[in-house]
């Protein structure tokens, strides 16, 4: 309670002269808001809100930032391209969440002893506490516009270690927007689709398949079975590795992951494909703790 009290007492030191608060030296912040209006009082609780709005975006970029679980997801934040509107309603980079981190995230706290965040940490590139996070998820990267400075970063975080799973793109066009970005990210290595024997469809689940993960609006109910009508195919599976055979980069191309994390709990969506999503996403996750 004190703390609670001193953290308002804080806020409202910070923005008194916009609500014109003055509290005497006799009187304790109780007795100060006792005396207020009703309307300087909703002025001080907006303005306390204000603040602690601040506060937590701050502290959201805070390089000093201690994880409390094992592992955190790391959403990657980014700016949409020319060729890209500003997304159905948010912007590409949070599609899906929060339900697809929060399903997902079950769902490897049910099947394994990882002890992990039950939501992902929204990040820039330009932030240094990227390298804190050794997942990094990008959604729609057929979308993203990165600015020089992010893309040294990138490459930086991908050398240094990192890890970064992208997915629901799809087609030559989005295809040739990722590709351009990553050729100046990673000049050197080349994206290779995964072989059956890599490590990390063995790591822990035996993933032989390699079924096309569809997007939620890409079922239909043909009234005796859902039917998957994907607008770009062949799926692939594909990865940068580094001059030790790192997979740096996991790619899910024409494939839509996220969408199967998100809807786990939808009736129309089959189990199967849900399933998998689940058995590749915890295989990400280990390979990112492990290598």
């Amino acid at each position: 309670m004190a703390f609670i009290i001193h953290t308002i007492v804080f806020a409202l030191n910070a923005c008194k002269q916009r609500v014109s608060l003055r509290i005497p030296r006799s009187e304790n912040l109780l007795e100060t808001l006792s005396r207020l209006s009703f309307w300087k009082l909703i002025a001080v609780l907006f303005c306390v809100t204000l603040y602690s709005n601040g506060t937590t975006a701050r502290n959201n970029s805070d390089t000093t930032y201690l994880p409390a679980h094992e592992l955190e997801i790391a959403r990657l934040i980014y700016d949409h391209n020319m060729h890209s509107t500003w997304g159905p309603g948010r912007p590409w980079w949070s599609i899906d969440w929060p339900e697809a981190e929060q399903h997902f995230t079950d769902g490897v706290q049910r099947y394994t002893t990882i002890d992990i965040a039950p939501d992902s940490r929204h990040i820039r590139l330009n932030d240094n506490a990227l390298f804190d996070f050794p997942f990094l998820f990008v959604q729609q990267p057929g979308r993203w516009h990165l600015q020089t400075d992010e893309r040294q970063q990138l490459r930086k975080y991908l050398l240094r270690g990192g890890f970064m799973v992208v997915d629901d793109f799809h087609g030559p066009q989005q295809w040739n927007t990722f590709y351009e970005v990553m050729r100046e990210v990673l000049p050197e290595y080349r994206i290779v689709d995964i072989p059956r024997g890599d490590e990390l469809l063995h790591v822990l689940y035996e993933l032989e398949q390699r079924t096309q993960i569809p997007g939620r609006r890409h079922l239909y109910n043909t009234g005796e079975n859902i039917a998957v009508q994907m607008p770009h195919t062949p799926p692939r599976w594909r990865g940068i590795y580094d001059d030790e055979n790192r997979l740096m980069v996991a790619i899910n191309f024409n494939m839509d992951v996220g969408d199967a994390w998100e809807h786990a709990d939808d009736p129309v969506y089959p189990i199967a494909m849900t399933s998998l999503a689940y058995r590749f996403g915890i295989n990400y996750l280990i390979y990112s703790m492990t290598h």
